[in-house]
């Protein structure tokens, strides 16, 4: 009997089967890391979202104990910085107002972390009204009656307000970072649109669903919500 070799059918099948099982492997590692990736942002996004929670609270807190909005911290100082990370109120407190209304999170008056998920700092706007100094005899820096002047909108080129009237802003600007101020003291160029409304510092803060154009996390002080604990802390009338 003789035998007939099929060596080079069997070698091209297989050469075949390899190619589709290349492209298949490449397609589920694509898929794979696609879903990691998707994965690992869900989750900053979450760690970043806890974290304003948290900031929120703490202004609060720091309002119920002191009367007043703490005053934003110096954006432009390094992390090497004498005074980083704290209030820029000029001394002597506490009769002198805030050096700004615009800046990052006073985090170490305020006992947090000084980033984001990212690494970067959270803008933080306060209305000098409510940051004002507490003035001897006084509970508080306002009164129920006090309104905060920010404004936050679902677009920058929306006439409608979503908030009015809001005491406090912080910003925490996602992971393409556009605006957010570094621990290097400086701002990361980029913002545009809807972005730079967070970034520009200007009364007008945007918030809405992220795409591909806009990842920026927006929280504010309610004035309601301020003033109701302020009352439960013996702070208002």
């Amino acid at each position: 009997m003789i035998l007939i070799s099929n060596s080079h059918s069997t070698r091209g099948f297989t050469l075949v089967e390899l190619a589709i099982v290349l492209v298949i492997v490449a397609l589920l590692t694509g898929g794979l890391m696609m879903g990691i990736t998707a994965q690992r942002n869900a989750a900053e996004n979450s760690d970043a979202q806890r974290q304003l929670d948290n900031i929120r609270e703490a202004l609060l807190g720091y309002a119920m104990a002191k009367g007043n909005l703490p005053c934003p911290a110096n954006p432009a100082l390094t992390s090497s910085d004498f005074a980083v990370g704290t209030e820029d109120r000029p001394t002597p407190p506490p009769s002198s107002p805030c050096n700004r209304m615009y800046g990052v999170i006073p985090w170490v008056t305020l006992g947090l972390p000084e980033t984001d998920p990212w690494g970067r700092r959270f803008t933080y706007f306060a209305s000098s009204s409510f940051s004002a100094p507490v003035l001897p005899g006084a509970l508080a820096s306002f009164t129920l009656a006090t309104l905060g002047n920010a404004n936050i909108k679902d677009s920058a080129s929306n006439s409608a307000n979503i908030a009015s009237n809001i005491p406090a802003v912080v910003v925490s600007h996602g992971s393409s970072g556009a605006g957010a101020w570094q621990p290097n003291g400086t701002q990361l160029p980029g913002a545009t649109g809807d972005e730079l409304e967070n970034a520009n510092s200007t009364l007008t803060f945007v918030s809405r669903t992220p795409d591909n154009n806009f990842d920026d996390l927006v929280t504010w002080i309610v004035p309601s919500i301020l003033m109701s604990k302020m009352v439960a802390a013996g702070r208002l009338p």
